[in-house]
């Protein structure tokens, strides 16, 4: 006896795509890059103690911020750049609309103070790709358009000029 195909539209195509986009399922074929034990803050809150989990999985990076039972994971991919916080509500990568970091505190925050980590690991990474660009600099802000690419970048005073 022939079982029937079951066509993807009956199965829910939008759970699916979910399913296979989330942080849970990312971990099946990434590779943890580093772990760092830091401090997190939430929507301009208290400090907290955190972890920070960095995760490659293929063109993207994917940033694991466990604060307390709170987790926050935000993905970076390259070509274009683009960051996406992971909105556990509706189960997709909502696209962010800023992110900022200074380097002499090695914080980095994004959608404002949403959440913000120590993370110097990050920041090095980001010395070492564009050296000539971050070279003398403290703070570098990004804004990102609807589509979540990046259409805005400041440094130091120059961000100042833009608000």
């Amino acid at each position: 006896m022939r079982i029937p195909s079951i066509p993807l539209a009956c199965l829910g195509l939008a759970a699916i795509t979910a399913a296979l986009l989330s942080p849970a399922a990312a971990r099946a074929e990434a590779k943890t890059l580093y772990t760092l034990d830091t401090q997190c803050r939430l929507k301009g809150g208290e400090i907290q103690s955190c972890t920070v989990e960095a995760i490659e999985e293929g063109e993207t990076t994917l940033y694991r911020h466990r604060i307390g039972t709170t987790v926050q994971t935000v993905r970076i991919s390259d070509s274009p750049v683009r960051m996406n916080i992971w909105n556990d509500t509706t189960k997709t990568w909502d696209n962010l609309s800023s992110a900022g970091a200074r380097f002499s505190t090695n914080t980095i925050c994004f959608n404002g103070l949403d959440l913000c980590a120590v993370n110097a690991n990050y920041l090095n990474s980001v010395r070492e790709v564009r050296p000539d660009a971050t070279a003398g600099r403290d703070l570098v802000q990004v804004r990102f358009d609807e589509g979540g690419r990046v259409n805005l970048t400041c440094y130091d005073d120059g961000c100042q000029e833009v608000r």
